[in-house]
């Protein structure tokens, strides 16, 4: 190994080291949330002005972090902290409708609190709201950084320029994979394991649409595999378990594998 190898690693080391930690990043993240839902804290605060005033931190420290991430070089960070301050009205609006659509959806929510606490199907769409925001103003890493963080902590992966309406309904989760060009109406449930992908991951794909649309008030169950950038769900359908499909749908479907339960008696094991 010459020593222009180490220059050249000892140089990524240092950059590496100007950049806070995912885990530093995520907390960030946490700690915006948790001054949204108390909920989730046992933190209090004394009054509206220091409520303010943790919120103006939050916006000095997302604009240290994209300038440490070089998240966009030729960008004002300051101003685009302030633009995705913004929209936190919105985005707590938003949060809200998917939190009454949980409650409402599942018979075993016994409070929003419970859902706010407890979900992991709220925790993963509330990283992927803030992350999209982000996404949204045109900041590439860090929305990654987050929704991958939810990905690891409840085993849901959305990727954060994904759309997705209002009243997002997500039912135990796990195995959950929705894609980049994904686009999610609004009232739409989907159960654990279910994967909106694309047919073809060849990288000349990269900026065309590559995952399905999946309109509003659907249901997709568990197990459910929908691919291809122009395959459209229509409204009002229902997507049974274990289903297959690369080809759209019209509105108001419902679509289910037919299985077969063959019993063999033990008369006819009988050689």
């Amino acid at each position: 190994m010459n020593e222009d190898f180490f220059n050249h690693i000892f140089k990524k080391q240092q950059d590496a080291d100007a950049v806070p930690s995912n885990k530093e990043i995520s907390r960030w993240a946490l700690e915006l949330f948790r001054l949204l839902y108390p909920e989730q804290s046992k933190r209090t605060l004394s009054s509206v002005d220091e409520l303010k005033q943790e919120f103006h931190k939050l916006e000095k420290e997302l604009c240290h972090m994209m300038e440490a991430t070089k998240a966009c070089v030729h960008c004002d960070n300051s101003k685009l902290a302030k633009d995705f301050f913004a929209q936190v009205p919105e985005l707590f609006r938003v949060l809200n409708t998917d939190i009454k659509a949980i409650f409402d959806g599942d018979p075993a929510a016994k409070s929003e609190f419970e859902v706010i606490r407890a979900y992991p199907g709220f925790y993963a769409i509330s990283f992927y709201r803030l992350a999209h925001a982000l996404y949204s103003l045109g900041i590439p890493l860090l929305p990654r950084i987050f929704t991958e963080y939810a990905h690891s902590k409840t085993g849901i992966d959305i990727h954060p320029a994904a759309q997705i309406g209002e009243y997002f309904h997500i039912d135990h989760g796990t195995g959950i994979v929705i894609g980049e060009t994904c686009k999610i109406g609004k009232h739409v449930k989907m159960y654990q394991g279910v994967t909106l992908g694309a047919l073809s991951v060849h990288k000349s794909m990269a900026n065309t649409k590559r995952h399905p649309t999946i309109e509003d008030r659907v249901v997709v169950y568990s197990g459910a595999t929908i691919l291809g950038g122009e395959t459209v769900i229509g409204h009002d359908s229902i997507i049974g378990g274990n289903v297959w499909l690369t080809k759209s749908i019209p509105p108001g479907s419902s679509v289910y594998n037919t299985s077969e339960v063959v019993i063999s008696s033990e008369k006819s094991n009988k050689k």
